[in-house]
């Protein structure tokens, strides 16, 4: 499942199950889950394009930033964020990275040898 935006949406967690996401709207409603669950970010690399690509992803300062990655090729992700992460991405399926983000703002994760930016998280407090 591809995650383009992420509001009021549905977020795919590894058992399977459905979390509701929230966004930083002045009122919300009322929500089961925690608002430090995981944010989770399905990428696929096949036949050299990217999905997702250029893509704005929604997250909290201390939230788990979850990358599951496929990928039909090596390259390495990169989170541009302080302190800044580098994950070496393997021709595999199944992969996964994970992080969290200590200060607000935008933050690009971007695949190295593709020089393709996947999504720019936006972190807020």
């Amino acid at each position: 499942m591809t995650h383009r935006r992420l509001g009021y949406g549905l977020v795919a967690v590894a058992a399977g199950s459905l979390l509701v996401g929230c966004s930083s709207g002045a009122e919300s409603e009322p929500s089961d889950v925690p608002a430090n669950a995981a944010r989770m970010i399905d990428i696929r690399i096949a036949n050299g394009a990217v999905s997702p690509a250029n893509t704005r992803t929604e997250a909290e300062v201390g939230q788990r930033i979850v990358l599951r990655v496929d990928s039909d090729a090596t390259d390495e992700l990169h989170v541009h964020s302080a302190p800044a992460h580098t994950f070496p991405v393997a021709a595999a399926t199944g992969q996964q990275f994970d992080f969290t983000v200590t200060v607000p703002g935008q933050v690009e994760i971007e695949l190295h040898h593709l020089g393709r930016t996947v999504t720019t998280l936006l972190v807020r407090r």
